[in-house]
């Protein structure tokens, strides 16, 4: 039910403007995605806007899924049916696969994942191997793709003069686009690139696709890249209802192309824009909030706005001051273990934020130590892992033969006795005449120096993918049966055990596999038509939120959670710390000596502090470690910008006291935790 009295003044404005361009600048815990949600149902409950005129675009899917989930519960199923709430590389799939054909592709195109990208830059560079010089392909790669995200096709790429990555990625760039469209394939940054060249090249179908969409919201717009924000600008420039959320007090994504200056320049993009400012904080106390306040008024280009709160000032904030990053692990334990005891809290209640993921160590040892559960997020995720990756792409090069780079990663997997040599010969050969590898597979018989042997090994390989791929295109029901009964027919359960010294570790990786086809099953019971590349093409987005890292796994578990302050953003703990305040760590030295500019690491500093719902512990040490020698630390410039009277400073040493009731309680939950875990 949709009840707009619950709202505040700015926030019901926010709601009811829908016509014309409006900047939302959304603090930090301002009720900013109920805004959204709240603007959407207004315009299909009150205004009756027909559900497929609104577009709503986020990040990532899990908050495309939440943003689904409470308009449900405001309008119901049926009335917010044929909304499309996505993130923007989902949108550009749903563009492109209408469309794509226009541009030279196939509408069964595939995506290639990070791997895959890089693989194929290393085969580039092993052709063009005339340097003498050892290069990292994942530095070419991510030349190549600021360029896209800038919207600089290969032939306008100019490289730095005295940039070698830049001069190799110049010559590598163009023949690693004509490689991805001869194997019908596009990478995450060519579904935006690719969809803001169709609109430009193809006016038609940029007319569809405006008349379409009549109503226009973006969440977390300061994150926007170029490419993003030219995607947008294209959409809304017909109907000019675009509606707009972020706070550049929080854009900390530029290292990956995200722009400030989008944010900034919005009333100057669109004229006659109104803009509303969401002051008013709902997760924080007023200590916490003056904090942050005082910290990101030191930044000079930004969007005023002060953050406030009816809830109280609460506790004062505790910054410890730690001899080095072992006291400083110590002390943080111990402080989680006093409040838990104490104040009766649960370990999930509480969260360590670091700038950098190598200061987790001494803190997971110390854990550890303790007995004391925790998350710690930055891990490989389900779909990179190795097994999963190998088994993926016998799907992949099932749903599509062009794939060449699932083509070469299955050749010999499970171990078929083709060689390195021969899969080298075959895509040379390939190359050579011009035509697609899994072609140079059927006419093997063609290419010399390969063994009658070997080559009936690869027809057999042909004939299987040939075969499956027949199969999958004329059957379209029961993918997840017919993809049990592949994996069973090649065995690789069979080859993980036999290639895998540790049982429990090849056991893992069967069960990895496994989940595979559970997701597949459980992808079919959930669509309507499912299909093959419909599966994998889910799988894939699934790298973009990966790839942004601001998904983040819901944690059922009591576990202290650990992460960085990148992939901290919009979560919330009751209890933060925040550790590692010195300077060459945030600020990061990089942004002291090679960028000469702090605004982003102040804005991850602000970050940090408005992550802390109760109670905030900020600590620094005197020395750090460095290749296992200490050396001498100087406390962070943001120290110095938080009012003294915000502080309760402490030396680490002091700062945790327990009665010896309170510490005999501890060691019992610790012995109990550890029994748990370990048995007797």
């Amino acid at each position: 039910m949709l009840d707009l009295h619950t709202m505040n003044p700015p926030q019901l404005a926010a709601v009811k403007h829908t016509e014309g361009p409006l900047l939302v600048l959304a603090g930090a815990g301002s009720g900013k995605t109920r805004v959204i949600t709240y603007r959407i149902a207004y315009l299909l409950e009150k205004l009756q806007v027909p559900a497929e005129q609104i577009l709503a675009v986020t990040f990532t899917n899990k908050a495309a899924r939440e943003m689904q989930e409470r308009m449900t519960e405001l309008v119901g199923r049926e009335r917010c049916k044929g909304v499309i709430l996505s993130t923007f590389h989902s949108l550009g799939m749903r563009i492109l696969r209408r469309d794509i054909e226009r541009l030279g592709y196939k509408r069964n195109f595939s995506i290639y994942s990070t791997s895959d990208q890089v693989g194929l830059i290393r085969q580039l560079m092993r052709e063009m191997d005339d340097t003498g010089k050892k290069y990292d392909a994942e530095t070419v790669l991510w030349k190549i793709s600021g360029a896209k995200n800038a919207l600089i096709p290969p032939d306008r790429y100019v490289p730095r003069p005295g940039d070698d990555y830049e001069l190799l990625a110049a010559r590598i760039y163009p023949r690693y686009q004509s490689a991805l469209q001869a194997c019908n394939a596009v990478d995450f940054d060519d579904i935006i690139m690719l969809t803001a060249r169709l609109f430009q090249e193809h006016p038609a179908a940029l007319k569809h696709w405006q008349e379409r969409f009549r109503f226009i919201m973006v969440d977390e717009y300061q994150d926007t890249n170029h490419a993003q924000y030219l995607l947008i600008s294209q959409l809304a420039a017909h109907h000019k209802n675009l509606c707009v959320v972020g706070d550049d007090d929080q854009s900390i994504y530029g290292w990956r192309g995200a722009d400030v200056e989008k944010i900034l320049a919005f009333e100057h993009d669109n004229p006659g824009c109104r803009v509303i400012k969401l002051e008013q904080n709902y997760r924080s106390t007023g200590t916490i909030l003056s904090a942050a306040n005082s910290v990101i008024k030191n930044n000079p280009k930004r969007k005023e706005k002060t953050l406030w709160t009816a809830s109280g000032p609460g506790r004062a904030i505790d910054l410890v001051v730690a001899a080095d990053d072992e006291e400083e692990a110590t002390t943080v334990v111990e402080r989680i273990q006093v409040e838990c005891t104490r104040n009766r809290m649960e370990y999930g209640d509480f969260a360590i934020l670091y700038r950098t993921n190598a200061q987790s160590r001494a803190l997971e040892e110390q854990l550890r130590f303790e007995g004391i559960p925790y998350v710690l997020i930055g891990g490989m995720q389900f779909y990179e892992r190795k097994e999963v990756k190998d088994t993926l792409c016998y799907l992949k090069a099932i749903d599509n033969t062009d794939d060449e780079q699932a083509l070469l990663r299955i050749i010999n997997f499970p171990r078929r006795g083709i060689g390195e040599g021969t899969v080298l010969k075959l895509n040379q050969w390939s190359l050579a005449q011009g035509i697609p590898l899994f072609e140079a597979l059927k006419r093997v018989g063609e290419v010399e120096d390969i063994p009658a042997a070997i080559r009936e090994k690869v027809l057999a390989f042909h004939g299987l993918v040939a075969g499956e791929a027949d199969r999958f295109r004329h059957r379209k029901t029961g993918l997840a049966e017919r993809v049990t009964a592949l994996f069973k027919r090649l065995g690789i359960e069979d080859e993980l055990y036999r290639t895998i010294d540790d049982r429990a570790v090849a056991r893992r990786k069967v069960e990895n596999v496994e989940q595979i086809v559970n997701s597949l099953a459980s992808y079919e019971e959930r669509i309507p038509a499912p299909t093959l590349s419909g599966f994998l093409e889910k799988v894939s987005l699934m790298d973009e939120d990966r790839f942004s890292g601001k998904d983040k796994k819901d944690h059922g578990q009591n576990a202290v959670t650990l992460m960085s302050l990148h992939s901290s953003k919009g979560l919330e703990f009751p209890y933060v710390f925040l550790v590692g305040l010195e300077e060459e760590i945030l600020p990061h030295k990089r942004s002291i000596y090679e960028d000469f500019s702090i605004d982003e690491e102040r804005r991850l500093m602000y970050v940090g502090i408005t992550r802390a719902r109760r109670h905030l512990t900020i600590t620094r040490c005197l020395r750090r470690k460095k290749y296992g020698k200490l050396e001498e630390r100087f406390p962070s410039r943001f120290l110095e910008e938080i009012p003294a009277d915000l502080l309760n400073v402490q030396q680490a040493a002091a700062a945790t006291v327990l009665t010896e009731e309170e510490t005999e309680k501890v060691a019992s939950d610790t012995f109990a935790r550890l029994k748990a875990m370990f048995g007797e």
